[in-house]
């Protein structure tokens, strides 16, 4: 998949996109500062999550980057032009315009993945977080880095560690600062798997295009997900009036006619 602007040119946005066969590819193109997320860059993932949202033709969503390195958090010029009076509508207006960017991510109809190669620090461990599948390179490095700045963790960090590695794996990371490889993400249920580099677009080939087949019924799941699952997730006796009445939508859609005895699922 190639995004709609070409890499390497001075007139390159900050962020590139891409809406092929079903998956719609964000990737944040700020090498020079691996990464690192500006307020002109939460302006345009949020115009992509504007089409995202809007476009039902799509069924899944990969957020990637370019060059080495996935995201070194939110830009330090911004970071330190709040530090001058951080309570100042200003310098709240700019911290919630990165987070808010990351809640769009997490809250999409359709399954998003993050593509996580080099590492994600601080804020752009939450953008790798607020996807539903991280897919990480072995040796990529995720690290909270907040402490490391002395500064308290934002954007509902500590929530976004919690439901991924529960509390003591979270104060280990935020608390205690610690990071993990792409591989002990993994063993600790962080990241969904860790592969080399040259095999992550194919593994994220095989998440996408199932969930892009059917987008319609894609997104009802992912919007049952969410309501099951949260934060905060229900009982399992919600879960099931939740699934009920969008599992019956899917059969009545499928068709007596269209189930066979042969072979599962047929």
């Amino acid at each position: 998949m190639t995004p709609d602007n070409p890499v390497g040119t001075p007139a390159d946005p900050p962020v590139l996109t891409d809406f092929t066969d079903g998956v719609a590819q964000l990737t944040l193109n700020n090498p020079r500062r691996k990464n690192a997320i500006s307020l002109e860059m939460a302006a345009l993932i949020n115009e992509f999550c504007d089409r995202v949202d809007a476009d039902d033709t799509l069924g899944a969503v990969v957020v990637r980057a370019a060059g080495s390195y996935f995201c070194s958090g939110a830009d330090t010029r911004d970071l330190a032009n709040s530090s001058s009076d951080p309570a100042s509508p200003e310098a709240v207006s700019r911290t919630s315009a990165v987070y808010g960017a990351f809640v769009r991510v997490g809250t999409l109809p359709v399954p998003t993945i993050a593509r996580v190669a080099g590492g994600a620090v601080g804020a752009g461990l939450n953008l790798a977080l607020a996807a539903d599948l991280m897919v990480v390179t072995p040796d990529a490095v995720l690290d909270s880095g907040f402490l490391g700045r002395s500064i308290h963790p934002g954007g509902g960090h500590l929530a976004l560690l919690g439901r991924a590695i529960g509390w003591s794996g979270t104060i280990a990371l935020a608390a205690c600062g610690q990071s993990l490889t792409g591989t002990e993400a993994v063993a600790r249920g962080l990241a969904y798997t860790a592969v080399p580099e040259s095999e992550l677009d194919s593994v994220i080939s095989g998440l996408t295009t199932p969930a892009a087949a059917d987008p319609e019924l894609t997104r009802r799941i992912m919007r049952s997900a969410r309501l099951e699952l949260g934060p905060p997730a229900v009982s399992w006796s919600s879960a099931l009036e939740i699934e009920r009445g969008v599992q019956m939508w899917s059969m009545a859609r499928k068709g007596q006619s269209a189930w066979s005895s042969r072979g599962p699922g047929r």
